[in-house]
């Protein structure tokens, strides 16, 4: 029976990808490349002072990009801390200078950290006003950069990309806010609550009392996942009855985590005018897809020792109303895109089956990846494929029509280093300074020895690639903790934006080369499996020693 259910689950989310891979991307694609402006679209226009017909260079969309980001960071920011005078704050205080400096951070780069839990700290006008508008429009500015880049392939001779303002505005009106409020009515009747209530005090069954707050969290829930953001509105995330109440509303949350990267590649093959070019990426996002679940699935039903035995696998930290599978299922969608939520415990996985969502976020995640992320991510590989096997037969590297010279490939390589370097620096640095190891120590790590150091590396680790979920089982709300992974999530989000938005108007500039005998099919199983290898050599391997030292150590205890 378990295995049927487990058949069944995937079954459908296959089958639901499958089907909504052609329209949806094609739909977008439609959304990036149309010429009418909706009349609500134009009136924003004029309120922003933006001429929509005007094009930018990748200098001033990044300019638009990154002061765009800069206003909504201080404006989050501004909210939490006057959160005391504002309506339906419950009460509560305003959240201090540097959790709120970390949070705003978290939400305006679409990491949605957490270090504090929501429904004890934040009103409901911070949660909706605040938290729940930077969803939508952060995941709007991961579209816009990967459309930008699109455009890089497909065009030529040109020294513009599109207008920021225009692919932010169309990302949020035509795509992310209608399927949203559709979302939001599917959990609705699903049971996931929308009220404003307080807090409701309830007895218990064992004759005490609790107050269990109410909020806005169908709303929020819809474009967390959609917008692969991942922050909840209780501490228990996706775990959370009130949240996700049932095995079929979890499944839905996957499927909306799931639905855009996925149909990315579609919209890129639409954009560049080769449909072949998007089933080679989705099939190498595939590929990770089911080899993580997979290993993830095996490892959590063989967890070793009496107990798991005895419960048919490692329940611990999962919820009985989603089992082992719904349970990895959930995290392997939110690990290997950017949405960071979490309907069982990490934490309290085996010891190699919690470094699989360590690595998957490790790949850079791009099996789908983030809304727009992942397919900017994959397309950076993609370059380093296409150079390597340049290298191999002696020729100068070509990425549909496009020639990958010492610039691009600097641009690539700079992308590449960045989230390494970031997680690698953040971990070493919490250990290597005395004060802050005895705080690191003391303080945030609960469970000593290889187990802490995993914590702390897949915090760094989450935080460099903006995804948000946690091991959760260490405390992050400290000066140190705050401070460190709010730099490492605003270099992790917009250093590698820098980067692509150059390598687009790099390749926007340059003239299509014709295909000759000599060019490397990028739409053949051989591309495939080259991208792939690239993939493992290039991003998982990195980390291989670090590994050593945290899960692959513990496992072996």
């Amino acid at each position: 029976m378990d295995v049927l259910f487990t058949v069944l689950q995937f079954g459908t989310l296959a089958l639901i990808l499958a089907l909504l891979y052609r329209p949806l991307g094609e739909y977008m694609a439609r959304i990036y490349t149309s010429r009418k402006d909706l009349r609500i679209e134009r009136g924003f226009y004029r309120v922003i002072g933006v001429d929509s017909s005007a094009e930018q260079t990748w200098q001033a969309y990044l300019r638009s990009v990154l002061w765009f980001s800069a206003v909504g960071l201080l404006l989050l920011y501004l909210l939490q801390r006057l959160q005391v005078i504002l309506p339906y704050s419950l009460g509560l205080p305003a959240v201090p200078e540097g959790l709120s400096f970390n949070t705003a951070v978290s939400f305006v780069t679409n990491t949605n950290w957490q270090s504090y839990s929501p429904e004890l700290t934040m009103g409901y006008t911070v949660q909706a006003v605040g938290l729940a508008v930077q969803n939508f429009v952060s995941a709007a500015v991961g579209l816009a950069v990967a459309v930008a880049l699109i455009r890089g392939f497909a065009r030529s001779r040109t020294g513009t990309l599109g207008n920021f303002w225009v692919d932010l505005t169309r990302g949020t009106w035509r795509l992310l806010l209608p399927v949203a409020v559709v979302s939001a009515i599917v959990l609705l009747a699903g049971g996931v609550i929308q009220n404003l209530n307080g807090f409701t005090e309830i007895a218990t069954l064992s004759g005490g009392t609790q107050n269990l707050p109410g909020g806005l969290v169908a709303s929020q829930e819809a474009i967390k996942n959609l917008g692969t953001n991942g922050g909840g509105f209780f501490n228990a995330n996706a775990a959370h009855p009130f949240e996700n109440p049932t095995a079929w509303t979890s499944l839905f949350q996957i499927v909306l985590m799931l639905m855009i990267p996925f149909s990315l590649p579609r919209t890129f093959g639409r954009m560049v005018g080769d449909k072949r070019q998007g089933y080679a990426l989705v099939a190498v996002m595939s590929f990770f897809y089911i080899a993580s679940l997979t290993i993830l699935t095996l490892l959590e039903r063989a967890g070793a020792g009496t107990a798991p035995q005895l419960a048919g696998g490692a329940m611990e930290g999962k919820e009985q109303r989603f089992g082992i599978f719904g349970s990895t299922l959930f995290g392997t969608s939110s690990t290997l895109t950017s949405t960071g939520a979490v309907n069982s415990m990490h934490d309290s996985y085996t010891a190699v089956g919690g470094m699989m969502p360590m690595l998957n976020m490790m790949l850079g995640e791009i099996a789908p990846g983030g809304v727009g992320a992942g397919i900017y991510g994959i397309l950076i590989l993609a370059i380093i494929a296409v150079f390597v096997a340049g290298l191999l037969v002696g020729r100068t590297p070509e990425y549909l029509g496009k020639k990958i010279g010492p610039t691009q490939i600097k641009l690539a390589s700079l992308y590449i280093l960045v989230m390494p370097t970031l997680v690698l620096a953040g971990t070493a640095l919490s250990f290597a300074i005395p004060a802050i190891r005895s705080d690191v120590e003391s303080t945030s790590i609960w469970n000593p020895g290889n187990h802490g150091l995993s914590e702390v590396l897949y915090a760094f680790t989450s935080a460099a690639n903006n995804n948000g979920s946690a091991f959760a089982g260490l405390t992050a709300n400290t000066p140190w903790l705050n401070t460190a992974l709010g730099v490492v999530m605003l270099l992790g989000r917009f250093l590698p934006i820098v980067f692509v938005l150059a390598l687009a108007g790099s390749f926007a500039a340059q003239d299509k080369v014709p295909a000759t005998a000599g060019t490397l099919p990028t739409h053949r199983p051989l591309f495939v499996g080259l991208l792939i290898g690239v993939t493992v050599i290039v991003t998982a391997l990195t980390f291989f020693p670090v590994l050593t030292l945290g899960p692959l150590a513990e496992g072996l205890l």
